[in-house]
C-alpha cells in the first residue's frame, strides 16, 4: 500500500472515529451546576437546627421528676446555635397525646428545665422530644426524641391487650433505593422485638419456585446484608427462623423492570468505589456529595455497557454522615445511601468518684475536667446525673456525640450509640454502614430543593423570647388582616406587647423574659374595635413522627426494684415535698417597655382622694381631664403643646382603652402612677403618651376586664426548678431520723469547666445500698461533644 493509500485510510478512519464519538454519551461536572446551585441556594436559606437532651435516667415513677439539659447546634457544622431562644418539649404516649409539656429558655445554645410527672399518668413507655419553633419548618423527623419509662406504682397495670402487631419487625432495604431485575444488588435488613431492640436469628431468601437464593444473619443489633441478583418478573420471599418460634415470612420490595442500584465499597486507600449499574442504557451520570447540607464535590462518568464507576476521596467528604446521591443524564436523583466518615476525638472528659465504696449518707466527690485533644484544659457546658441501677433503672445509653455525628442524621432510635463512636474495628465501621443502609433518612428532600420557587417557612424563628401567637377573625369568622391587637400579662411588671395581623389573620406577639404561668390579656383597642375575635394558637407542634414506641411490660424480676422505687419516691415527696419545689429567680428586666418615666407619682406621698378623676386633676400636671358626650377623656401635656387623643392606660400593665373604666379605678388600692408626656410608637401602635398605674397587689385592684377581651391560663418559659440533695455534714444531720431513699442522688445541668483548674462538685450518698452510675455530657465552645461515665457501690 503506497504512502497516499496509507493517509486517505487514515483520513478516512479518523472522519469515522470522530463520527462514533459524536454519539457516545458524554458526562461532565459542570452539567450538574444548576442542581449544585439550587442545592446551594436552599441549604443557604434554610439553616438547621439539631437538639440533643440529656435526662437524668430513663425510668421514671409517677410523682418523680424529669430532669434534662438541652443542647442545640448548628446542623451543618455542630457548634452552639443562638438562633432560638426557645426550646419545646413535650412527652407523648402511644396515641400521641402531650401528658407533660414546657417551654425551656435557652442562652448560648444551653437550657435546662424539669417536668413533674401527675399522679394520674398511665403505666407505659412514652416518648419525650425537643424543638424549637423554626425546627417545625422541617418536620418532625428531625425533632430530638428519646424513649421514656414511668411506671405508676399507685396503679394496676393495664391489661395485655391482643397484640396488633407482631412479635418481631424485619425490614428490607436496598443500597441506594432500590431493586432492578438483572442487577447486581446489596440489600440490607434489620429484625426488632417487640422492645425496639435487634434480635439474632437466621434467613433465607426465596424466589417464586421457593428455591433459595441467598442466606443471610445479623451482625449487631438485628442487622447486616446480603447480595443477590433479583430476576425480571419475580417475587421473593424472606423466611427468618427466630429461636423456636414459628417462621417469619415477609415479602422482600418489589422488582423494578428499570432502573439503578448502587453498591459503595471501602477501596482501602483513603477513597470510596462507588459502583453505579443500570439497564436504561448507556448515558451521563453524576454524583452529587454533601455533608449536612454543605457540598462537598460532584463527579460525572459515562455509563458503558450498564455500569458506572466513581472514585471519591475521603478527605473531599466531612466528619460525619455524608449523601451521596446519583444524577441521571435528565438531572434527576436515581439512587442514594448515606457514608459516614468517623469524626476524630476531640474533646475529652474526665470525671470519676473519690472512691469506689461508700456508706449510706456519705460525702462523694467527683472531679470533673474537659481536655482537647493536646490535653489541655478547656472551657466546657456540661451536665452530670448520679442514679442507682437495677432491674427497673438500667444505664441510660445515650450519648450526646454520637447524636449529633450520627443519630440525628439517621431516622428511629439508635440501639446503644455510643457502640459506633467508642471504638474503631472493622466489626464496627461494618456494623455503622449496615446502621446507615436501614436508618438512613435525608434531612434534605430533593423535591424541594430542585422546586423552582423559593422555600416557604410557616414557623418564625424565636431569636428575642417566646412568640405567642393569635389569630383574629372577624364576627363572621373570616380572617382579619391589618388588625392591631394588644397582649398584656397582668402584674407589677410591665409586659405589654403590640402586633398587626397578617394575610392569614396571625398575629405575633415577641414577648422578652416571660417566665411563669400567668393570666395573659388579648385584646384590640375596644373603643375602636368590638367585632373581631382572636384565638391564642398552642406553639407545641401537633406535627408527630412515625416513629413507634415498643411495647410495655414489667417483669417479676422488677418488683423488688420497684418497691424500693416506689416507697423511695413517696418518702421523698412526704418529707421532702417543700424542698423539690423551690426555684431560681429569673433575672429580669423589670423596667417597663417605654423606659424611664417622665414622672413617677408614689400615691402615698400625697392626701388621698377617694375618687381617680380627682387624684388626676389634683396631682398630675402633666394631664388633662375632660368629659365630652358623657364620657371621660385624658390629655397629656408636653413641653411644647398639648397631645391629640387619650393616652395608653394601663392597669398593672393591662391596657384599658374606655377611660370612664380607668376613672373607677379604686385609688385606694393603687400604689403609683407613672407618666410618659411624650408620643410613644410600640411595634405597629402609636400611643398619645402612656400612663401606668400600679396596684399594691399587681391584681388589677378589682377592676374587670372587657368583656371583648380574651383572659386566659398560659405559661410562659419555665422557672427553673433548684435540685434537692440533703448535707449531711454534721452527726446531727447524719444521725437524722427523716428517712432519705433518693434512687437519683445528684443532677447538675450546669457544671462549668475552666483552662486552669478541674472542677469538684459533691454530694450525699442516701440510705438505698446498691450500685449508682454516674454519667458526665456536654460539649466545648466550638461544638466539640463527649460524654464520661463513672460507677460506684453504696453499702
Amino acid at each position: 500500500m503506497n504512502g497516499k493509500r496509507k493517509l486517505n485510510l487514515l483520513k478516512n478512519t479518523l472522519l469515522v472515529s470522530v463520527i462514533l464519538l459524536a454519539f457516545i454519551p458524554r458526562g461532565n461536572a459542570q452539567d450538574l451546576q444548576p442542581v449544585q446551585a439550587a442545592f446551594n441556594k436552599y441549604t443557604q436559606s434554610t439553616l438547621q437546627e439539631k437538639i440533643f437532651v440529656h435526662t437524668d435516667k430513663s425510668t421514671y415513677l409517677a410523682g418523680e421528676i424529669v430532669w434534662f439539659k438541652i443542647y442545640c447546634v448548628d446542623g451543618a457544622f455542630n457548634k452552639p446555635l443562638t438562633l432560638s431562644k426557645v426550646v419545646y418539649v413535650d412527652i407523648l404516649d402511644n396515641a400521641q397525646v402531650s401528658v407533660m409539656q414546657a417551654k425551656i429558655a435557652m442562652a448560648d445554645g444551653m437550657g435546662s428545665g424539669s417536668l413533674v410527672i401527675p399522679p394520674s399518668v398511665a403505666n407505659g413507655n412514652y416518648k419525650l422530644r425537643a424543638y424549637t419553633n423554626w425546627m417545625k419548618n422541617f418536620g418532625p423527623e428531625g425533632f430530638f426524641e428519646k424513649k421514656i419509662t414511668i411506671v405508676n406504682s399507685l396503679r394496676s397495670p393495664d391489661l395485655a391487650a391482643k397484640p396488633k402487631t407482631p412479635d418481631y419487625d424485619v425490614q428490607f432495604f436496598p443500597e441506594g433505593g432500590y431493586l432492578v431485575s438483572g442487577l447486581a444488588a446489596n440489600v440490607a435488613f434489620k429484625a426488632v422485638a417487640k422492645n425496639g431492640m435487634g434480635v439474632t436469628f437466621r434467613g433465607a431468601v426465596v424466589n417464586d419456585n421457593n428455591d433459595t437464593v441467598a442466606r443471610f444473619k445479623p451482625l449487631k443489633f438485628g442487622m447486616a446484608r446480603f447480595a443477590f441478583t433479583p430476576a425480571a418478573n419475580s417475587t421473593y420471599r424472606a423466611v427468618i427462623n427466630i429461636g423456636s418460634d414459628k417462621p417469619i415470612v415477609t415479602t422482600l420490595p418489589v422488582v423494578e423492570n428499570n432502573g439503578y442500584t448502587m453498591q459503595v465499597t471501602d477501596a482501602g486507600n483513603g477513597s470510596l468505589n462507588v459502583k453505579v449499574n443500570n439497564n436504561t442504557g448507556d448515558q451521563p451520570l453524576y454524583l452529587f456529595a454533601h455533608t449536612r447540607g454543605v457540598a462537598k464535590l460532584v463527579q460525572s462518568a459515562v455509563s458503558s455497557n450498564g455500569a458506572a464507576q466513581f472514585t471519591v476521596s475521603k478527605d473531599k467528604l466531612d466528619e460525619g454522615v455524608s449523601s451521596l446521591t446519583i444524577f441521571d443524564g435528565g438531572k434527576q436523583p436515581v439512587c442514594e445511601r448515606l457514608y459516614f466518615k468517623r469524626p476524630k476525638q476531640a474533646l475529652f472528659i474526665n470525671a470519676g468518684a473519690d472512691a469506689g465504696q461508700y456508706a449510706t449518707r456519705k460525702k462523694v466527690s467527683v472531679t470533673v475536667a474537659a481536655k482537647n485533644a493536646a490535653n489541655k484544659m478547656i472551657n466546657a457546658g456540661l451536665s452530670m446525673s448520679v442514679y442507682r441501677v437495677d432491674s427497673l433503672q438500667t444505664v441510660d445509653q445515650d450519648d450526646i456525640a454520637s447524636y449529633f455525628w450520627l443519630g440525628a442524621e439517621l431516622k428511629g432510635s439508635i440501639e446503644s450509640p455510643g457502640y459506633y463512636l467508642k471504638n474503631t474495628t472493622a466489626e464496627i465501621d461494618e456494623a455503622t454502614d449496615n446502621l446507615l443502609l436501614t436508618q438512613g433518612w435525608r434531612r434534605f428532600r430533593w423535591d424541594n430543593i430542585l422546586q423552582a420557587n423559593p422555600a416557604a417557612f410557616k414557623y418564625l424563628p424565636e431569636f428575642n423570647g417566646h412568640l405567642v401567637i393569635g389569630k383574629v377573625t372577624d364576627s363572621v369568622k373570616n380572617i382579619a388582616k391589618d388588625v392591631i391587637a394588644f397582649l398584656a400579662v397582668p402584674g407589677k411588671r410591665v409586659q405589654v406587647y403590640a402586633a398587626k395581623s397578617d394575610a392569614e389573620g396571625k398575629l405575633y406577639f415577641n414577648t422578652k423574659e416571660f417566665y411563669g404561668p400567668s393570666e395573659i390579656v388579648v385584646q384590640t383597642n375596644t373603643e375602636r374595635d368590638t367585632s373581631h375575635k382572636i384565638e391564642v394558637i398552642s406553639p407545641f407542634s401537633e406535627q408527630y413522627s412515625k416513629t413507634t414506641l415498643p411495647a410495655f411490660g414489667l417483669t417479676p424480676g422488677m418488683q423488688t426494684s420497684l418497691q424500693q422505687q416506689s416507697l423511695g419516691m413517696q418518702v421523698q415527696n412526704i418529707y421532702a415535698g417543700n424542698k423539690l419545689k423551690h426555684y431560681f429567680e429569673p433575672v429580669v428586666d423589670s423596667t417597663g417597655f417605654f423606659g424611664i418615666p417622665y414622672k413617677t407619682y408614689k400615691l402615698d406621698d400625697f392626701t388621698r382622694f377617694v375618687t381617680m378623676e380627682e387624684v388626676v386633676r389634683e396631682y398630675v400636671r402633666e394631664a388633662g381631664v375632660s368629659r365630652s358626650r358623657g364620657r371621660f377623656h385624658i390629655t397629656l401635656i408636653d413641653e411644647k403643646a398639648i397631645l391629640t387623643g387619650d393616652p395608653l392606660v394601663m392597669l398593672d400593665g393591662v391596657p384599658v382603652f374606655n377611660i370612664d373604666k380607668v376613672m373607677a379605678i379604686d385609688p385606694l388600692k393603687v400604689q403609683r402612677l407613672q407618666v410618659l408626656r411624650s408620643r410613644y410608637f410600640w411595634g405597629p401602635a402609636a400611643f398619645e403618651g402612656i400612663m401606668n398605674y400600679t396596684t399594691y397587689k399587681g391584681d388589677l385592684g378589682g377592676a374587670e376586664m372587657d368583656p371583648h377581651a380574651v383572659v386566659i391560663d398560659y405559661e410562659g418559659m419555665q422557672v427553673q426548678r433548684e435540685f434537692y440533695s440533703p448535707i449531711y455534714e454534721t452527726d446531727e444531720q447524719t444521725k437524722s431520723r427523716i428517712p432519705d431513699f433518693r434512687n437519683l442522688l445528684f443532677w447538675a445541668p450546669e457544671i462549668n469547666t475552666g483552662p486552669i483548674s478541674a472542677n469538684k462538685v459533691t454530694f450525699y450518698t442516701s440510705d438505698q445500698a446498691g450500685r449508682y452510675f454516674g454519667i458526665v455530657q456536654g460539649m466545648a465552645a466550638n461544638g466539640d461533644a463527649a460524654s464520661q461515665s463513672f460507677t460506684f457501690e453504696v453499702k
